[in-house]
């Protein structure tokens, strides 16, 4: 079976490689066009374009996927089948090429969490597990028939990172999977409908913006515990805290917290420390304890750092 494979980030590169290093055929890589980065905006190749260039992979970079071109010479590849793992949303003209369609994997348990931050929206809403789902692609977005899905448990210390990383191994296992599926003839897709039951309500994950990340202090210490970890380390949750002795607020980006409930007097959003190890920000059912952290012009690192600095 002749295999196109269309992805940009890390996330893509796990699937890609379980293809190649298991010797499917793959006729062709499509990722995103080479962009500037960083302060001295050099030209960035993405993860995926590193990885096709070092296997010598056929490679399409099309600023847009609906150009004669692009169009021409993707079906020149005359793929079987097409995986698209963190890409962008394909045109009817393109998911509908090859014979055997165009599947996803997408890191949630479809049809909860359809859109572009699956990842940081279950952490953030607390969910006790979340997983991975192979889907063929359809005209709305994340809403075609299932193929294959897998758990995996959220503990009360994962992070966004932590479960991207899990996802990502087996989201590649997945792919290999559902490929052996069609490549048996044994595929029996499940409209996403059947998954959903009267007392289910569906959960979104919209994109994440700089002000989606800003802390809520009005809410509860187990809101903001999954509300910082659900964007740790990226893109990092932030909040305007002002210290005692500090004249001024800083906005202070938080990567590692713990929790403590308790009843107490202090307002909420005020800072508590003893100005060397510890800092602790109150709210209304108890604290949320700093662990990790960054200041405006710094980089990352631990609360007593940072404060042995402001003294």
């Amino acid at each position: 079976m002749r295999i196109v494979f269309m992805g940009t980030p890390d996330f893509a590169v796990e699937s890609l490689k379980v293809l190649v290093e298991n010797n499917y055929e793959v006729v062709g890589v499509v990722t995103m066009p080479d962009k500037p980065a960083g302060r001295g905006h050099k030209i960035q190749y993405s993860p995926v374009k590193n990885y096709a260039l070092e296997h010598n992979l056929p490679l399409l970079q099309p600023e847009k996927l609906k150009d004669d071109g692009f169009l021409e010479e993707l079906r020149a590849l005359k793929a079987d089948l097409q995986i698209v793992v963190a890409f962008r949303m394909l045109p009817e003209v393109v998911w509908n090429m090859p014979e055997y369609g165009t599947f996803n994997l997408h890191a949630s348990l479809l049809p909860q969490y359809r859109g572009a931050a699956p990842i940081n929206w279950a952490i953030i809403n607390g969910e006790k597990e979340t997983g991975a789902t192979t889907f063929f692609l359809t005209h709305e977005i994340d809403t075609g028939k299932i193929i294959l899905q897998e758990k995996i448990p959220v503990t009360e210390t994962d992070n966004a990172g932590s479960v991207h990383d899990k996802l990502m191994v087996m989201g590649a296992g997945l792919v290999k999977r559902t490929v052996d599926l069609l490549i048996a003839g044994q595929t029996d897709a499940i409209d996403q409908s059947q998954f959903i039951k009267p007392e289910t309500e569906l959960t979104a994950a919209p994109k994440i913006f700089k002000e989606t990340c800003e802390i809520d202090l009005n809410k509860g210490v187990e809101e903001v515990y999954n509300f910082i970890r659900g964007l740790s380390p990226y893109p990092a949750a932030w909040v305007n805290l002002r210290f005692p002795n500090q004249e001024e607020q800083i906005t202070l980006k938080i990567f590692e917290t713990e929790k403590e409930f308790a009843e107490h007097t202090y307002q909420a959003g005020e800072v508590i420390t003893d100005g060397k190890r510890q800092a602790k920000i109150a709210l209304k059912d108890g604290f949320i304890v700093l662990k990790s952290v960054q200041a405006p012009g710094k980089k990352r690192m631990e609360i007593g750092e940072m404060l042995r600095g402001m003294r």
